[in-house]
Formats: C-alpha cells, structure tokens, sequence
C-alpha cells in the first residue's frame, strides 16, 4: 500500500454522479465473512435494507475485492454498524490506510455462524448470499437477513464527501 498526500480516490475530473453519492450521507457498515485465515472485509454505506418476509440487505461491493469473492465462496457474512470510534479501522478496511499484520489484527473479532463479528460492535446482522448483479462498476449483492442485534449506537460513524461524520444516534 503506498501512502498518499492526498485523498487516493480524489478525481482530477470528478464524475458528477460520484459527487452526488458523496452528498448522500450513510451510515457506515463492515461487511465481514470468511474464518481464519481465510477472512475478508470491507466497509460500506451504499447499503440498503429491505423490508418484507424475509428482509433483506443490498450491498454496493467492488468486484474486485476480497470481500465479494468470500461473500460468493462461503455464501454468508456479517454486517455491522461502526461508530465514531471506529475510524481508523474504517479506513484499514477501505483500503485507505496501513494496516500492519492485516486489518483483522487491527480489532477484536469473534466468529459467528455468519463469519467474523467486531467484537465491539452493538448493532449487526448475519446474512445469507442471495444473489448477486453486476450494476455499473459495482456489484449489487443481495443477502436475506437471517439475524439480527440491536445495540445503543450511541456514536454512530457517517460518511458524507469523502469524510467521516458523526451520525445522531436517534431513538432507539
């Protein structure tokens, strides 16, 4: 990984589609999956929820990562919500910064029948690969939801233009 002086995704000619996503502030999700040595992760915030019998959860993935092609292997992951804490490791996991001995040695996690859940993490769910499309320079992976925790979030991390933001916890 080399580090850069200035943002590695900044754009010398932005497309105005990505300048529009970047304004659309979403909260900030890991998406795990995998055991041992085998593990991957990636964050997110093109996620959406589904409601219905079951619910499901959509995903934007690069299809070029890891994570989806551990998420197509085992078929299963777990995806959480991060807080204001988690910066550093957001960045790890996104690929934007060093992470000396792998992201994973970078937080605690424990297995799940999921796949690997942030120790920390007060809010997840396990999800079950459904599906998967390739939409524009992503692909769209849609995973039914099979369990979920709810924590207090007290200090949820955002993502807005290409920086972290603090998210309102809300009502619970």
């Amino acid at each position: 990984m080399t580090i850069h002086s200035s943002h590695p995704f900044a754009d010398p000619e932005p497309d105005p589609a990505r300048r529009f996503r970047g304004r659309l502030a979403g909260a900030v999700t890991l998406w795990t999956a995998g055991s041992g040595a085998d593990r991957a992760g990636l964050t997110l915030t093109s996620v959406m929820v589904a409601l219905g019998e079951p619910a499901r959860m959509l995903g934007l993935v690069d299809p070029e990562s890891e994570l989806d092609e551990s998420l197509r292997s085992d078929r299963a992951a777990v995806v959480q919500l991060l807080s204001w804490a988690d910066r550093d490791l957001a960045e790890g996991f996104a690929g934007t910064a060093p992470a000396p001995g792998g992201v994973f040695r970078q937080a605690s996690f424990v297995e799940t029948a999921w796949g690997p859940r942030l120790k920390r993490a007060t809010t997840w769910a396990g999800v079950r690969l459904e599906e998967t499309a390739d939409v524009g320079w992503s692909r769209l992976v849609t995973c039914v939801i099979e369990h979920v925790e709810l924590g207090d979030d007290a200090d949820p991390l955002g993502h807005r233009r290409g920086r972290w933001v603090r998210l309102s916890p809300g009502p619970s």
